[in-house]
């Protein structure tokens, strides 16, 4: 008995372990240029565009790291020619990260920890776009997986250009 518990114990040190230290806006820029510029028509659907990146850097306390969800966020009329508003977000999040396996930390810290931020980061774009003079912007959720997987790919097509160019 006292063995199956033993290892039961080891098995649960072992389990990846996940916490949150701290979160904060990094950088935050909004732009209402509808109103600096006298476009009119608010009623009508602006076109959104939404860019997402992440970046990942390990901090000087062991196992801590800084994960960043960036976004752009651009509304310009439905025929394209007028902004209306832009929006950059730099949210971060402080990582203590324990008993994740080397070649698995990177797809952790880029998946789970944005994954953990993201309900803020639908929060302040929300509040900032109705404070910005909007209807709140409700962001869909981001597959924090495919964007890692789309990069993933992205590099693989690169590096092949690369080597040829050598």
């Amino acid at each position: 008995m006292a063995e199956e518990n033993g290892a039961a114990a080891a098995q649960q040190q072992q389990q990846p372990r996940m916490q949150v230290l701290a979160q904060y806006i990094k950088d935050l820029s909004f732009e209402n240029i509808a109103a600096q510029k006298g476009i009119g028509d608010g009623d009508a659907t602006p076109d959104i565009q939404v860019q997402v990146n992440l970046d990942a850097k390990k901090r000087s306390a062991a196992n801590n790291y800084d994960v960043t969800t960036k976004l752009e966020i651009s509304a310009k009329t439905k025929d394209g020619d007028k902004a209306i508003f832009l929006m950059e977000l730099e949210y971060t999040g402080v990582f203590l990260v324990e008993n994740v396996p080397d070649d698995q930390l990177h797809p952790f810290l880029m998946i789970e920890c944005p994954r953990m931020l993201f309900p803020f980061v639908r929060r302040i774009v929300s509040d900032v776009t109705r404070d910005g003079g909007f209807p709140p912007l409700n962001l869909e959720n981001i597959d924090f997986l495919a964007l890692y997987r789309a990069e993933l790919s992205r590099r693989a097509e690169q590096q092949p250009e690369k080597t040829a160019d050598a």
